[in-house]
C-alpha cells in the first residue's frame, strides 16, 4: 500500500509539474526533493533507491549548461540538420508572410482566451453603413441576374458606370488618391450583400479590391507610380486585372515559365533598359476588360544591368493593355456565371524598367509581395462572398420551407429536411462568425496568413454544402433556371469559388497544417532558424534554448491532453460562466491534444509528414474546427451574447468540436508509426471518443430560428438584400413568411371545421376558400387574405418556362 503511495506521489508530481509547464530547473527540484523523501522514508530497499537516484542524475546535470550544450544539444543539432527538409526561397517567403494570431494560440495547448475576447468588434462607421444602406442597395436594384447571366453575359453598362462612378473598386483605396479607404470588416460586408443578389456582381467588385495593382501599388509601389495609377484605379478611369496563373503554372505559381529578360530597347522614341516580356496567362479575371494588367513573372538579367543576380526571380510589373505584343479581350465561360475572365498573352512586350511594381529595387521580390499580400486578400473575398451566398440561401430556404405545403403539412417540419435546414443555418453561422471576426482581427493589423487558408477552404466547402442543401429543400423549383430562380446561378457559382486563389484540396492538404505548423508553433522555426545561422555559436546557443522549450513543451502538453481528457477538461479555466462554458473548455482540451500529437508527428516522421498529405490534411482538419469554433464564441460575445442565438452557438461548437475529434481519431488510426500512434491514443483519448454531435432536438430548435419572422433569423441573415420589391425573390419570401403567421391558423380552421367535416370538397385552396367563405366558416376579410395570400406562395412556389427559341443565347451561324 505504501509503496502504491509513492508511485502516486511521482507520477502526480510530473503530471502536475508537466501540466503547469514548470521550468526545467524548478521540476528538477521539485523530483530531487521527492526522491530524497522517498530515499529517507521509503519502503524500497537501498539498492533501489540507489538505482532512482542514477536514474535522476541526467535529469540534474542537464541543468548545466556546458555540459548540455556539449552532450546533448551539440550532437542532436548535427542529426537535426540532416533530418531538416530543404526549403526553397519562394517557401521560406510564404512561411514568414503575414502575422501569426489566434492560430498560434491555438498551436500552444493553451490558449490565451484573453488575446481573443479582449479585442475590439468589427463596427461600421456612419460612412460604411450609408454606403452600404444606400449605392450597394441601388447596385442590388440595378442588378437583374438574370439578365446578367443569360441574356447579356454581362452585367449592363449603367451598372459597369455606377461601379466607376461610386468607387466600388475603390474600397481599398485612401482617401487622397480618392478612394473609400473603407475598413475591412466594411469590405466584407459590402460583398456579402452583392453575393447575396449576383455571384457575377460580387466576383467583378471584389477582385479589385482583393489582390492586384491597387494592393500591390498601396504596399510596394514608388510615390510616381501611386500618383498615376491610384487615383485613375479609384475614379475608374483605369479597370485592373492581375495575370498569376498560366497553362503550366496552376497551383504551382512558383513555377511560372513567363520570362521576363532585362534587356535594352525602344521605348516612346527612346533607347532605355528594359524587360523584354513573353507570357501566356488565363482564368485572369476582368482581364476581358482590363486597362491595365498586374503581371507575374520570372525576371531574367543575364547581361547584370540591373545587379549582380542573373536570375533575380519572380518579379511584378504592371503592362498598360495597348502595349505592342499584348493579346487580350477573349473570354472563358466558367459555369455559366459570365464575370469578366479570360487569357493573356504576351509575344516580344518591351516595357521599361520603372514598370515594376517599386522599380527596380523590388526585382525578384515578387513572391514575397504576392504572399504577403494575400494573406489578407484571402481573408475576404471568398469568405465575403460565399457567405453572402449562403445567408441568402437560408433566408430563403427557411422562408421556402414554411410557405411550402406538401401532405397538409410544411416541408420544414418533416425530419429529413429539418435536418438538412438545421445543417444550413449552423454552417452560415460558422461562416458568418469567421469572416466578420477575422475581418475584425485585419482591420486590428493583423495579417493572418494561416487563418486567410483555412477561411477559404472552410466557408468555400461549407458554401458548397449549403448550396446543395438549399437545391435538395427546393427540389424543382431550385433546378429550373429562369428570371424568378433565386438559387440556380448561386449554384453554379460554388465550384468556382472551390477552385480559385488556392485549389481547395491543395489548401487543405498542404498549406494549413504545412505553413500552420512552422508559422505559428512556438518552436520550430526557431529550430530551424537556428540550424541555419551561420554564427555557428549562435546558432548553438539558440538552438539549446528552442530545443529544451520545445522538449518541455511536448511533455507539458502530453499531460494535458491527458489530465483533460480524463477530466473532459472542467477545471479549466476560461473567460467566461455560462452556456458557452464547456465549449471554451472543450478548445482547451483539443489545442493540448493537437499540440501533442503535432509535435510527435512532426518529430518521428521528419520531411517525410510534408508528403503524408492526408495526414495533414487531418491535422489541418483539427486547426481549422478549433479556429472556427473559436470564432463563433467571439463572435456570439461582440454580438451582445444573444439569449435567442445560444441555440446557434451550440450546434455551431458541437458540429465544429466533434469534427475535431474525429479527425483526430483518423489521425491516429492511420499514423504509420503504430506503436506511436497506440501510445498518443493512450494520452488523447483515454476514455475513448467522448463527444458527441448535434443532437435531433438542437437540430429542430435551430430550424425554428429560421422559419419563424424573429430577431434571431434577422441576426444570422443580416446584411444581405432584402429589400420587399417585384424584382426581389428574397424580399418577397420573407413578405410571404409575415403572411404565414396569419395564415397558418385559418387555413387550419378550414381544414378542421370544413374538409374533415365535409363542409368543403375543393381540392385546391382558392376553391376551399370560396366555399369555406359561403358556408361561414371564413369571413370576407380572411377569405379576401387567403386569397392574396395564396396568389404571393404560388407566385414564389411557380417556375419559369420558354419558347423554344427563347433558350439559345445566339442564333446559329448560317
Amino acid at each position: 500500500m505504501l509503496s502504491l503511495i509513492w508511485l502516486f506521489a511521482f507520477v502526480g508530481t510530473t503530471l502536475y509539474l508537466a501540466y503547469r509547464r514548470s521550468t526545467l530547473l524548478h521540476a528538477s527540484i521539485m523530483l530531487g526533493l521527492l526522491l530524497l523523501a522517498y530515499a529517507l522514508w521509503g519502503a524500497a530497499v537501498w539498492p533501489w533507491k540507489a538505482l532512482l537516484g542514477i536514474a535522476f542524475l541526467p535529469l540534474l546535470l542537464l541543468n548545466v549548461a556546458p555540459l548540455r550544450l556539449t552532450f546533448v544539444t551539440r550532437p542532436f543539432l548535427r542529426i537535426y540538420r540532416r533530418m531538416l527538409p530543404s526549403m526553397s526561397t519562394t517557401e521560406r517567403e510564404a512561411l514568414e508572410a503575414g502575422t501569426v494570431w489566434w492560430d498560434g494560440e491555438l498551436f500552444t495547448g493553451g490558449p490565451n482566451w484573453d488575446k481573443l475576447m479582449s479585442s475590439t468588434a468589427p463596427v461600421l462607421t456612419a460612412e460604411e453603413k450609408a454606403f452600404l444602406d444606400g449605392p450597394c442597395e441601388e447596385l442590388c436594384r440595378m442588378t437583374d441576374d438574370w439578365e446578367v447571366t443569360h441574356q447579356r453575359a454581362d452585367l449592363p453598362p449603367a451598372v459597369w458606370e455606377f461601379l466607376k462612378s461610386r468607387g466600388f473598386f475603390a474600397m481599398i483605396i485612401p482617401k487622397r488618391y480618392g478612394g473609400l479607404e473603407f475598413s475591412a470588416y466594411a469590405h466584407s460586408c459590402v460583398l456579402v450583400k452583392l453575393a447575396s443578389r449576383s455571384a457575377t456582381l460580387s466576383s467583378t467588385v471584389a477582385v479589385p479590391n482583393s489582390l492586384g495593382p491597387a494592393e500591390l501599388l498601396l504596399h510596394y509601389g514608388t510615390d510616381a507610380q501611386k500618383a498615376h495609377y491610384l487615383p485613375r484605379l479609384a475614379c475608374g478611369a483605369e479597370i485592373p486585372c492581375f495575370a498569376l496563373t498560366g497553362p503550366r503554372a496552376g497551383s504551382d505559381a512558383a513555377s511560372l515559365p513567363d520570362t521576363g529578360v532585362v534587356c535594352r530597347g525602344q521605348w516612346q522614341g527612346q533607347e532605355v533598359v528594359g524587360i523584354r516580356l513573353n507570357f501566356s496567362k488565363r482564368y485572369i479575371t476582368l482581364a476581358p476588360v482590363a486597362t491595365v494588367i498586374g503581371l507575374a513573372f520570372r525576371l531574367l538579367d543575364p547581361d547584370h544591368l540591373l545587379g549582380d543576380n542573373a536570375d533575380p526571380g519572380i518579379t511584378v510589373a504592371l503592362i498598360p493593355r495597348d502595349t505592342p505584343g499584348v493579346t487580350i479581350g477573349r473570354r472563358h465561360f466558367p459555369l455559366n456565371v459570365p464575370f469578366q475572365n479570360g487569357p493573356i498573352q504576351g509575344h516580344n512586350v518591351f516595357v521599361p524598367v520603372d514598370c515594376l511594381v517599386g522599380g527596380a529595387k523590388m526585382a525578384g521580390q515578387g513572391w514575397r509581395m504576392l504572399v504577403e499580400q494575400l494573406s489578407v486578400g484571402r481573408c475576404i473575398s471568398l469568405p465575403s462572398n460565399t457567405t453572402g451566398g449562403a445567408k441568402a440561401g437560408v433566408y430563403a430556404t427557411g422562408a421556402y420551407a414554411r410557405i411550402r405545403r406538401q401532405f397538409n403539412a410544411s416541408v420544414g417540419q418533416f425530419e429529413g429536411v429539418s435536418e438538412v435546414i438545421a445543417r444550413m443555418t449552423g454552417l452560415t453561422y460558422i461562416m458568418d462568425a469567421a469572416r466578420s471576426v477575422t475581418a475584425g482581427a485585419i482591420d486590428g493589423g493583423e495579417k493572418p496568413s494561416v487563418p486567410s487558408a483555412m477561411l477559404k477552404y472552410h466557408c468555400t466547402e461549407m458554401g458548397r454544402r449549403v448550396a446543395n442543401d438549399a437545391m435538395d429543400v427546393h427540389g424543382g423549383k431550385g433546378i429550373c433556371l429562369g428570371p424568378h430562380n433565386y438559387l440556380g446561378r448561386g449554384y453554379q457559382a460554388v465550384p468556382i469559388a472551390i477552385t480559385v486563389e488556392g485549389a481547395n484540396i491543395l489548401t487543405r492538404n498542404l498549406i494549413i497544417f504545412g505553413q500552420g505548423a512552422v508559422r505559428c508553433h512556438p518552436y520550430v522555426l526557431r529550430e530551424m532558424n537556428a540550424a541555419k545561422d551561420p554564427n555557428r555559436e549562435r546558432g548553438l546557443a539558440e538552438f539549446d534554448r528552442a530545443l529544451f522549450g520545445h522538449i518541455g513543451f511536448t511533455l507539458s502538453n502530453a499531460a494535458r491532453s491527458l489530465v483533460m481528457a480524463l477530466t473532459l477538461a472542467r477545471f479549466t479555466r476560461v473567460p467566461q460562466a455560462g452556456p458557452a462554458t464547456r465549449y471554451f473548455q472543450h478548445i482547451n482540451r483539443f489545442s493540448a491534444s493537437f499540440a501533442f500529437v503535432s509535435d510527435v508527428a512532426m518529430l518521428s516522421l521528419g520531411g517525410y509528414l510534408k508528403k503524408k498529405e492526408m495526414l495533414s490534411a487531418r491535422l489541418a482538419d483539427v486547426l481549422a474546427s478549433m479556429y472556427l469554433a473559436s470564432m463563433v464564441l467571439k463572435h456570439h460575445a461582440n454580438q451582445g451574447r444573444p439569449e435567442a442565438d445560444q441555440r446557434l452557438v451550440e450546434w455551431a461548437c458541437r458540429h465544429l468540436l466533434y469534427s475535431a475529434q474525429e479527425q483526430l481519431h483518423g489521425f491516429l488510426r492511420n499514423f504509420p508509426v503504430r506503436w506511436l500512434g497506440t501510445f498518443m491514443r493512450l494520452l488523447v483519448f483515454p476514455r475513448g471518443l467522448t463527444y458527441s454531435a448535434p443532437g435531433d432536438r438542437l437540430g429542430r430548435q435551430v430550424v425554428e430560428l429560421v422559419m419563424t419572422p424573429s430577431e434571431a433569423r434577422d441576426r444570422l441573415t443580416s446584411g444581405i438584400y432584402t429589400t420587399v420589391e417585384a424584382s426581389n425573390p428574397l424580399g418577397l419570401l420573407q413578405e410571404a413568411l409575415v403572411l404565414s403567421l396569419t395564415a397558418e391558423p385559418l387555413e387550419k380552421r378550414l381544414r378542421v371545421e370544413g374538409v374533415k367535416t365535409g363542409r368543403v370538397t375543393a381540392l385546391d385552396l382558392p376553391g376551399q376558400v370560396e366555399q369555406a367563405l359561403h358556408a361561414g366558416i371564413l369571413t370576407a376579410d380572411e377569405a379576401a387574405f387567403l386569397r392574396d395570400y395564396d396568389g404571393k406562395v404560388m407566385a414564389l412556389v411557380n417556375v419559369d418556362d420558354f419558347a423554344p427559341h427563347e433558350l439559345a443565347a445566339q442564333a446559329p451561324a448560317a
